[in-house]
Order: structure tokens, then sequence, then C-alpha cells
């Protein structure tokens, strides 16, 4: 997410801290720049006009022109006003008192409310709460499939609403087999419309009025851009919403959405999809999102993600090796397994401060379907192989692509990126490299 524009701001971030000295043209162009790459990144224009603005008020301030670095004052000012725009803190969820919390979910048909509302309860579920799920969504009889099969894949409790064509009725059923049951939150899939039309909110309004949930919460596909921003306006003009779940995240490289929506509409993103399976929904915070698009990095939610799918046993036995370079095949397809589980390989790269502008590490760090290749490859070699790349001449290599179904290419693709990898890795548990991590920046050339 935010790709293009993250590329786009550090060339501009870069011409700035290139002069000595700042003069109220170098910024004035600055900003001209700053505001193309916004519009650009699908940002509401409105928001784009305010946002340059202020940021050029407070970069042409004597504080900013006569300090010792006026290029970092300005990537400062740039990013305290992105966290600004995004709402300034995370938007935790409101529960109450009330047994069962009911939480609605609402949005339009395809928005991923559905796959959204188990990636919810499995969040909610691993903070100590007892969730059910129930399907409002009489038009679709997949959908309410769907949404069993994925909430039993959870092991979160489902409400069946059997023949029932009453949204309401339903809903109202539901609320009573959770509380029966001892359930603290209920999650309501309702159904949604390919365009808003007035059946619908009505609908929506109704279930809202019989049970008064704590929370209701727009999903918005990110990849729809400004028009998820004016659904959620209309949404939260007919029913009064609470906060956006904005998924897809991972296919919008531009993410300009994310950064309107709380201008537009003044309600919070409260979390964020990356990806389709059920533990890719992270909470929203914008001081993260913002370092993140600045290209600074995002360490506490990759310790975050490392803490909960990573062995800390295996982490530390991991640490010994690489500084002693003994970094093996075989530990690296087990890195590689565990990286896997915290998301998108290319996102984990973004989180860690510099390392994504670094062309070495975006090079050889394979993309999704390659691991499969990567696995077949090195469970093709021998143990003695894995243990020692060294060993692996001509002739085994065309051995290992013939029992992993792959050619001697692939091979020799991945013998030269794990070589670069125990390079990088080597440089990065430095003393140097460490340090050079904390500020931001890797300073080593590959």
């Amino acid at each position: 997410m935010f790709e293009n524009l993250t590329e786009k701001l550090e060339g501009i971030f870069k011409k700035l801290r290139g002069h000595g000295v700042l003069t109220e043209e170098n910024i004035q162009e600055a900003m001209k720049e700053i505001r193309m790459a916004l519009l650009e990144a699908d940002v509401n224009f409105r928001v784009v006009r305010d946002f340059v603005e202020d940021v050029r008020t407070r970069a042409v301030g004597q504080h900013v022109l006569e300090s010792l670095s006026p290029g970092q004052q300005v990537v400062k000012i740039v990013h305290e006003r992105l966290v600004e725009l995004m709402g300034g803190t995370g938007s935790a969820m409101r529960f109450g008192n009330r047994i069962p919390t009911p939480v609605m979910m609402v949005g339009l048909q395809g928005c991923g409310k559905t796959t959204t509302s188990v990636k919810l309860a499995r969040i909610l579920a691993a903070q100590g709460k007892r969730v059910s799920l129930v399907s409002a969504d009489v038009y679709r009889p997949a959908a309410i499939e769907q949404l069993r099969v994925l909430t039993e894949s959870i092991g979160a409790g489902f409400h069946r609403a059997d023949d029932l064509k009453d949204p309401v009725k339903i809903c109202l059923n539901a609320v009573d087999e959770a509380r029966s049951k001892g359930y603290e939150v209920l999650i309501i899939d309702t159904a949604g419309r390919l365009h808003i039309d007035e059946d619908m909110m009505d609908e929506l309004r109704r279930i809202k009025e019989a049970v008064l949930p704590a929370e209701i919460l727009f999903v918005a596909d990110a990849m729809t851009g400004q028009e998820a921003v004016n659904v959620a306006a209309k949404f939260n003009e007919s029913l009064g919403i609470d906060g956006v779940i904005m998924t897809k995240m991972d296919g919008d490289a531009r993410g300009g959405a994310a950064l309107s929506l709380r201008a537009v509409i003044g309600k919070p993103i409260k979390f964020v999809g990356v990806g389709e399976k059920v533990d890719a929904l992270e909470p929203f915070h914008p001081e993260r999102m913002a370092s993140r698009i600045l290209g600074m990095g995002d360490i506490l939610t990759l310790v975050e993600k490392a803490q909960t799918a990573v062995d800390q046993k295996k982490a530390l036995e991991l640490e010994r090796k690489i500084r002693k370079n003994e970094f093996t095949l075989e530990d690296f397809r087990d890195q590689l397994s565990q990286i896997r589980k915290m998301g998108s390989l290319q996102d984990i790269l973004g989180m860690i401060p510099g390392l994504g502008r670094v062309k070495a590490m975006k090079d050889t760090m394979p993309d999704e379907k390659e691991l499969v290749r990567i696995s077949a490859i090195i469970d093709s070699m021998t143990r003695q192989e894995r243990a020692n790349y060294l060993i692996i001449d001509g002739s085994r290599r065309k051995r290992i692509a013939r029992g992993s179904g792959t050619s001697v290419q692939d091979v020799n693709r991945l013998l030269k990126n794990y070589i670069e990898m125990r390079k990088i890795m080597k440089r990065m548990t430095s003393k140097d490299g460490i340090k050079a991590l904390r500020r931001g920046n890797f300073p080593f050339s590959f």
C-alpha cells in the first residue's frame, strides 16, 4: 500500500535534504511536487489543498528555515500533518456493558464484509472475548454458507437462521441465543447491494433500531479509491457509522482513500485488511502508517507480528547462526516459512526503516508464488547439501532440478539469492548495521 506515493515523497525529500539552506522558493517547489504526488495517489483534492497549504505555512517559519537541518524539519512537519490527517491516534472499538455487544458490519456488495467479519471475530477472540456471528443477508444463500464455513475455521459461534427471511428477526434471535450461550460479542454481517438504495438503508436502519449496536462499522474497498469515501459519507449520513474498516489495502498501491476518509467524513479508520487470509486484518495506527508512507518503516507493527508468528527459541538460534555465518539453506527455508505467517514479504520489508529502499534486498526477496518453488528445491537437496551449499556442483544442480520439477536456472537463482541474503543478514547484525537501522538508514552498498 502507498508504494507509489512513498517513492515520490522519498524523491522529493531527497532533493530537499540536498539543500544546505532552504528558501521559500525551495519549499514552494517541493509543495507543488507533494500536491501532485497526493493527487496521483487519489487523495481527495480538497484534502490535498488544505494539507499542502498547512505544511507550506509551517515549513516557511523561521524555526525551520534557520535550523541546522531544514530538510529534515520539513519531513517532520509532513509526518506530523499526515498523522493528524488520519486521525492522530488509533481508535479502539467500544463495547459497553451489554452482553452480548452487537456490532453491525455494513457496506456495498463485494467490499469484503463477510471475510472481514470473521477476521474481526478472530482479533476479538485473541483478546479473550467470546464471539458469535450471524448473517443477515437473506438474499444470497452463498453468503450465509461462506460465513458459516469461515466461522467454524476460527472456532467462533455461529447463529443458524434456518428458513427465516426477515433480517431483523434473525438478528434478534441471534442476540437472544448469544446471550443464553454467554457470548460477549455478536457480529452481524448485513446484506449489501451493488449500489446504495433506499430499501437497503431502510433494512439497515430497522436492524439498528432493533439490536442497538455498540458499533456500526463501514467496510470500504480501498481499490475503489475516492468512490469508497463517497459511499462511506452516504452511509454515515443515512445510518450513522462509528468507524471504517478499509479492505484490500494490499492491492492498492495508491491508498488515497485511507488518507481522505477521516478528513471527509470525520470517522476513524479502525482496521485495515492486508490480505485474504483470516489473520490479515490489522488495527489502524495513524502514526505508524504515516511512517510507512514516508519510508521510515514500522518497527512496532513488525514486532507485534513477529511475536505472534515467530518461535522465540528458533529466533535466538537463528541469530546465533547468522553471527557465526552458519545460516544454512534449511534455515533459509524455515525462516521464509515463518515470515510468510507475518504477511506479504514486500510489506514486511517496508516495515524495516531504510531497508525498503535497499535494491539488493528487494531483488533477493522472493515473491509469494516463488516460495513454493523454493521449498521444493530445498526439499530435493540432501542433508549435506542444505548444510553446505558449496558442494552443490553442476551435476548436483541437475539432480535437484529434476527432483523438484524445476529447472537448473531456478536452482541457480535460489543459490544466488541465498548467498546474497547471507551477506545482507551478516551486515545487518553487525554493530554498524544495527546502529544504521535504528537511524532508519542502511548505509551499505550492494
